[in-house]
């Protein structure tokens, strides 16, 4: 018997019509003479006294599935801007680059498509935090303020072999991060939380993935490739924008040794805040902590690092 119902499509359509009803419009912006569609959510009617915020998500589903916690009570605050990175959601291109460098890129073009003028807050998780990091480097006059989420911006290659990360190579890493069986999509859940859900069906976790996890796998793959390869910290620039790095205690995806690294690397010029039991996935499992942190830094200075 055919399908009838999914339950992932539903969601994604209960996300849409929250995005929606906070004041925020679907739009699509073409680049580079129509190689690139970058998909972004944007104010309806931005507000000229609110300060700009840029939320980028992660490697997982789309930017709604990350960020929709957050919406209603950022909007009140900031002039909202949220894209789907290329090769997840509507976003995609047919060009070759698949580096962090390339997707910062696109997103400051297509910001200046929609019209933001002015610097702008940006917020990065995991993967979004890579990028997000380009941006502040590539675009200091763009960018004020910085959020780094459990992002391992300052891992290196040399990482896997040396046993910090609980993956043993890029192979190992696409398999769970771009799961295409409900045991890998397990094996991701048990690393990305400190308190894994249980008891999935395999058929909740088998329609997610048709949904979710079936396009873009081969280019997905290349961005985790191009993420690892060759990295260094020496190779890392500094960025100037006050950044507020934050970490899940117990992150088995990028660990807390990586939080600590970019603190020493950024020096006096960030701040280091560690939130109590939780694992990688921060955003769903302490939403409530995340959100206290991110607006307290964007709209009031911090002046002590927690160490």
């Amino acid at each position: 018997m055919a399908k009838c119902f999914s339950f992932t499509a539903s969601r994604d359509r209960c996300f849409r019509y929250s995005f929606s009803r906070t004041g925020l419009k679907s739009t699509t912006i073409t680049l580079h003479d129509g190689a690139t569609v970058i998909h972004f959510w944007i104010p309806k009617t931005p507000k000229p006294n609110k300060p700009n915020l840029l939320l980028i998500h992660g490697f997982g589903a789309n930017a709604m599935w990350q960020y929709n916690d957050f919406i209603s009570p950022l909007v009140s605050k900031f002039n909202v801007y949220i894209p789907d990175l290329l090769f997840f959601g509507e976003s995609h291109t047919t060009r070759p680059e698949r580096t962090e460098h390339f997707q910062a890129e696109c997103l400051i073009s297509a910001m200046e498509v929609v019209g933001v003028i002015g610097k702008i807050h940006v917020m990065g998780l995991s993967y979004g935090g890579f990028v997000g990091y380009s941006m502040a480097a590539k675009f200091p006059e763009k960018v004020q303020k910085v959020v780094i989420a459990c992002s391992g911006v300052c891992v290196e290659e040399s990482d896997m072999d040396k046993g910090l990360l609980s993956v043993k190579s890029i192979d190992d890493a696409t398999s769970i991060l771009l799961a295409q069986t409900p045991e890998k999509l397990r094996e991701l859940m048990k690393v990305a939380f400190f308190k894994p859900p249980v008891n999935v069906p395999s058929c909740f976790l088998s329609d997610f993935i048709d949904v979710m996890n079936t396009e873009y796998v081969q280019e997905r793959k290349e961005l985790i490739e191009a993420l690892y390869k060759g990295r260094k910290v020496s190779n890392l620039p500094k960025i100037t924008q006050h950044t507020l790095i934050i970490w899940g205690e117990h992150d088995k995806i990028f660990p807390i040794e990586l939080g600590h690294r970019l603190k020493q690397h950024l020096g006096e010029n960030a701040d280091f805040i560690i939130l109590k039991n939780a694992g990688h996935a921060i955003n769903a499992e302490k939403p409530k902590e995340l959100y206290k942190n991110m607006k307290s830094f964007f709209t009031v200075p911090i002046t002590q690092s927690t160490q």
